[in-house]
């Protein structure tokens, strides 16, 4: 599982402002049915124990914490007491000439592998020279870190740029792209801004997040978003996630690996593997 995300709301030097009370819903809208005190590794381990998952990725989710360092130490002590989780996407803020030395910072860890930054997105669309972002993502490539994108289908284009810049630079377009319409033709101008990320080698897939997509999705209205991102990247480009806890507004954790499962029977015993586990292995060196 390639994306979840943990929490301790009584940590006293980490935030989780999209947690709190009087926190603006986003495009998921009311997601007060998820809050608690904590997310924790039990906890996810017991609502994932019947989906036959035994590693996970987390993605950065201490939005707010003055140092977002804090939140892969505090993973890196879980992980020495639960064995979860496998991998960490940690948080940098890309666009500042400080970024270089977070990430060193982070590197202190060993189950770092990575960055997610929303600013990124917000960079390449503002026609900057992105000095410090082109800088940021160099110093990643040469320390073997991927970076987890965020980035909707009108700024594909620009993602693969970047991609192509930085030919090195292993990057996974996240919730296979963010889609937010299952109209007819929101899906023709997804197709083509995926297209264009799928061009890039360096590119790869995460399916994850089907439930911000369809809150009420059943295996056949998302079979063919999913079944387009394996067709274009191929299986040894694509990998699964659950986008864990915020996706149980939406189903219950089984029920989306099976739905997984059902989807990708059709390939080979090479292919699925790849999909439910290779490639992620080798994309987060896990």
């Amino acid at each position: 599982d390639t994306h979840v995300h943990l929490f301790d709301l009584t940590h006293k030097d980490l935030i989780w402002s999209w947690l709190a009370p009087d926190a603006e819903q986003g495009r998921l809208g009311n997601i007060d049915g998820i809050k608690s005190l904590r997310y924790e590794a039990e906890n996810l381990i017991a609502e994932s124990r019947f989906a036959a998952v035994d590693k996970f990725v987390h993605i950065q989710a201490a939005i707010g914490s003055k140092d977002p360092v804090l939140e892969t130490k505090w993973l890196t002590q879980m992980f020495a007491q639960t064995g979860l989780p496998a991998a960490i996407v940690g948080h940098v803020d890309l666009t500042l000439e400080s970024a270089n030395k977070v990430i060193d910072e982070h590197l202190q860890y060993a189950n770092f592998r990575g960055v997610r930054d929303f600013a990124v997105e917000g960079a390449l669309t503002s026609g900057g020279s992105n000095k410090e972002l082109n800088s940021a993502v160099n110093y990643l490539a040469e320390n073997n870190l991927v970076l987890d994108l965020d980035c909707q289908w009108p700024n594909m284009n620009l993602a693969a740029e970047l991609a192509r810049k930085h030919p090195s630079l292993k990057i996974v377009i996240e919730h296979i792209g963010i889609p937010i319409s299952t109209s007819d033709s929101y899906f023709v101008d997804w197709k083509m801004g995926m297209q264009a990320l799928a061009n890039e080698p360096n590119i790869f897939c995460k399916i994850s997040g089907v439930g911000m997509l369809d809150p009420k999705f059943t295996e056949s209205s998302i079979r063919p978003w999913i079944e387009h991102c394996i067709s274009i990247f191929g299986p040894e480009r694509c990998m699964i996630g659950s986008n864990w806890p915020l996706d149980r507004l939406f189903s219950s954790y089984d029920a989306v690996f099976n739905i997984y499962r059902e989807i990708i029977a059709q390939y080979s015993a090479e292919e699925q593997v790849a999909i439910a586990s290779a490639t992620a292995n080798s994309f987060y060196r896990i």
